[in-house]
């Protein structure tokens, strides 16, 4: 009988054991560690959180490339790091290429997505939660369909989150999904821009869903005019970002948006008839070709301005314009300010009417469009206030006219995209007084606003300079 050689024995048992612990450790890895709550439950395994936040976004991302739905990268601290100076910096920290972008130190991404395309697809939600995928769904009513007639509207979702079950982390002493994918919806509005409303949670509504002090849409609503997108690789997943991100970061920091007080309104207009003459429909017609034209120059050279005076008053208490005024009222900051203004509203087709005062105080201008005129008033900040000024052209004397500070807000006026003092009621007041929701005709700008006081006169010598009237 030959003898058995041992050398040989104990190599086939070793190499018989390895191969058995290699198929259990594939095992554990493959089916145990994700039934009992993902890797991240175990310190010792070897995936990481970014590696696991890049699995759930590859496989979110896949369903949505399935159902042809065109999401896009909105996040805004994984668009900042797509710049090339955050991605330098990023670089000489970050030792996980594999998810360096899209793998925030947030545990959530958010993606934005036409409301018309997500229409299109019902069966993803379906499919998301088959994969396993939770979701939580926020609805609101769609301000598209409220109006002075009906002020109703039905409810249309505004924001969707999903987070994929059994990847689990703490965040501020309380357990959250590792990736919550972030779904904001956007609505195209009449005055051709998108739109999406406020995050608002129910009370029966898990509040431990998501850590959602850390969203970044959603406190407000918002308004963005329609970004140009591109598809693109990041961490080896094929994703669609504004090709303008920059500009798109910049919207999303300004992007607070007032919708119109429609049930006020209506109960002003109930009170106080709309002028329904032909002398007045001409007017709107002409205030909004000229509200137009004012955002299109102004667009170009890059200046804000915000609707003021009589022009805010009207947004604010009738959502519409006061037909009796007959002119446009903005505002400027004095900082935004650039000489090429005039040529640029000549360019536009508008003459000017007159030009008061000078850059270092006090400057106003006014020009003219279809016998509709537009009054641009320039502000100056003084500590806690604000302030424009006003000149008398036959006397010289000087006005001034203060306001709380304010910030800006987008709103829709003659399905039109403007920007209107956040603190509307304050900056309304502060001109017309606490009886600003009754109308008044006879209005006289030198005595009638709550805020005017005398401010000195003009030299004599230098009224051709500063009173030049056209």
């Amino acid at each position: 009988m030959p003898r058995v050689n041992r050398t040989a024995v104990l190599s086939l048992l070793i190499v018989s054991s390895c191969v058995f612990l290699l198929f259990q450790l594939h095992y554990y890895r493959k089916y145990v560690t994700k039934q009992q709550g993902g890797p991240l439950l175990s310190p010792v395994h070897h995936l990481t959180n970014r590696a696991v936040q890049w699995q759930v976004l590859k496989k979110f991302l896949a369903l949505a490339h399935h159902f042809h739905l065109p999401l896009f990268l909105a996040d805004t601290l994984a668009l900042s790091l797509l710049s090339q100076h955050a991605l330098r910096q990023r670089d000489r920290v970050v030792q996980e290429p594999q998810c360096s972008v899209l793998c925030t130190d947030r545990p959530v991404l958010a993606f934005g997505v036409h409301a018309s395309s997500w229409e299109s697809t019902p069966e993803f939600v379906a499919a998301a939660q088959t994969k396993g995928f939770e979701l939580l769904e926020l609805r609101g009513k769609d301000p598209r369909l409220s109006s002075l007639d009906t002020l109703s509207g039905e409810e249309i979702p505004l924001h969707f989150l999903f987070r994929l079950d059994g990847y689990i982390i703490h965040v501020g002493g309380a357990m959250h999904s590792l990736c919550l994918v972030w779904v904001v919806f956007l609505y195209e509005r009449s005055g051709n821009y998108l739109w999406h409303g406020p995050l608002r949670l129910r009370a029966d509504m898990d509040r431990t869903f998501a850590p959602f002090s850390l969203l970044d849409y959603g406190r407000y609503a918002g308004a963005y005019d329609r970004p140009e997108l591109i598809l693109t690789v990041l961490d080896r997943l094929d994703v669609r970002v504004p090709r303008n991100i920059t500009h798109f970061l910049v919207q999303q920091r300004d992007a607070r948006f007032l919708e119109c007080r429609f049930h006020e309104a209506r109960h002003f207009l109930q009170l106080y008839p709309d002028d329904s003459s032909a002398a007045a429909l001409d007017f709107r017609r002409k205030a909004r070709t000229l509200l137009r034209v004012t955002t299109q120059t102004l667009g170009l050279l890059h200046i804000p301005f915000w609707i003021s005076s009589g022009t805010c008053l009207g947004w604010f208490r009738q959502c519409g314009v006061i037909s009796y005024s007959q002119d446009v009222d903005i505002g400027i900051f004095i900082s935004d300010f650039r000489p090429d203004i005039v040529g640029a509203f000549r360019e536009a087709g508008l003459s000017l009417k007159h030009k008061f005062g000078k850059v270092e105080d006090s400057l106003e201008l006014s020009f003219l469009s279809q016998d509709v005129k537009l009054d641009i008033f320039f502000f100056y900040e003084d500590g806690d206030v604000v302030w424009n000024g006003g000149t008398q052209a036959k006397s010289g004397r000087k006005f001034k006219y203060t306001f709380p500070r304010f910030s800006l807000c987008w709103a829709e006026l003659l399905e039109l995209k403007v920007r209107v003092p956040c603190e509307t009621q304050d900056y309304v007041v502060a001109n017309y007084g606490s009886t600003w929701s009754v109308p008044l005709k006879n209005w006289d700008w030198k005595s009638s606003p709550s805020n005017v006081q005398e401010n000195g006169e003009w030299p004599r010598g230098q009224w051709a300079e500063l009173i030049q009237v056209y």
